[in-house]
């Protein structure tokens, strides 16, 4: 049991200090200086639409806000009956000088909805230069300036970006959905960026027509469900770096019960399970306070132990207040969440590996190792 303890402690340790490090990496990016485009070239920012969720007009609305000379934003549905729609019809009508096509067209060209919205929206942009952005992402006014400043680099041939959460409901699942992506997600994608990870990130993905069509074009990805994943490594294949964009835009967690949060995670945990599964393993040394909760439980409580919990939990609640302050942000939940923060992370690690099936928004689809034409 001693040994037991001993390595629980440590994976303790390892997983405050993973948090701790992201943090100053984070700080990092968010005081770089910013760039300016060279040339602020025409955009068009590609938006697939699926019903409605908390906050979605607030988030579409913030893309008719854009500060930026020369965009067209393209709105594509599915389903002709979409109550989004009406959304988009009151957002045209607020901003009547934006330029904004919408596309209703059911066509399907893979397993992937999303992708095939995509697919059937594409011809109706405009622009060289494509921007795809998921529907419930809120941006800044500086969003596209950042975004073509990073494309402007040598060799980058796609730009992503980080994002962090806005709760759209004020329900205790939706405010651990946010402290997922705030204070673990967000310090722990730019560490793994650090140890040389390249991810793409479906809430921005900036590329050209031509790179686009040099990697095979979106149906080279219409079939999986990691779609931004595979993209992203299609673009490094062939040569181009994948740069973030020095922007963090915010997207809107709807889940207002605890089914639905379960639901979203567990897709979001098979996905990366099957796409790195060794980085996937090591992440259950995230879990610091279920580590130190297991060191109290395997030193039969000794003082030792409740000082490393104590001490662990300390830990996880300045970074959390470390977060906010550089991203200048209310707190999407107290120190305490995280004792139930973290246990819901290690029950949907463990699930995560009984098996590879998904819901996306009723879809039902199987995570995939990011091989480009699987079913």
């Amino acid at each position: 049991m001693a040994l037991f303890a001993a390595l629980a402690a440590l994976a303790a340790l390892i997983g405050a200090a993973q948090h701790y490090i992201g943090t100053i990496f984070l700080q990092r990016f968010v005081a770089a200086p910013a760039r300016a485009p060279h040339v602020r070239v025409p955009v068009s920012i590609l938006k697939p639409l699926c019903g409605v969720d908390p906050l979605t007009e607030l988030a579409l609305e913030s893309f008719f806000l854009i500060d930026y000379p020369d965009y067209q934003i393209v709105f594509g549905v599915q389903d002709p009956n979409d109550p989004v729609l009406a959304m988009v019809a009151a957002l045209r009508a607020r901003y009547p000088t934006r330029e904004v096509v919408v596309v209703v067209d059911g066509t399907l060209h893979g397993s992937n909805r999303k992708v095939s919205n995509l697919i059937n929206m594409l011809p109706a942009a405009r622009h060289e230069l494509l921007v795809m952005s998921d529907a419930d992402i809120h941006v800044p006014p500086y969003f596209l300036d950042r975004v073509v400043a990073a494309l402007e680099a040598p060799s980058v041939g796609l730009v992503t970006s980080l994002y962090t959460a806005l709760p759209g409901t004020p329900a205790l699942a939706t405010r651990l959905g946010a402290a997922q992506i705030m204070y673990n997600f967000l310090p722990g994608a730019l560490l793994a960026r650090q140890l040389g990870r390249q991810d793409c990130l479906g809430v921005t993905m900036a590329l050209t027509r031509s790179v686009l069509a040099e990697v095979g074009g979106l149906q080279a990805v219409a079939n999986n469900l990691a779609d931004d994943q595979v993209l992203g490594r299609l673009v490094v294949a062939a040569g181009y770096k994948l740069t973030l964009a020095q922007v963090i835009p915010a997207t809107t967690v709807p889940e207002g019960n605890f089914r639905a949060l379960f639901r979203h995670e567990l897709r979001w945990a098979r996905t990366i399970r099957a796409l790195v599964p060794l980085a996937y393993g090591a992440s259950v040394l995230q879990f610091s306070l279920f580590w130190a909760g297991l060191a109290v439980l395997f030193a039969q409580g000794a003082l030792w132990s409740w000082g490393l919990f104590l001490a662990v939990l300390l830990a996880r609640m300045v970074a959390v207040r470390r977060v906010d302050a550089i991203l200048r942000m209310p707190a999407t939940g107290a120190g305490w969440l995280f004792l139930l923060r973290d246990f819901c992370s290690t029950l949907i690690y463990i699930v995560s590996f009984a098996g590879s099936q998904v819901d996306w928004r009723g879809q039902m689809m199987h995570a995939d190792a990011g091989k480009t034409g699987e079913r």
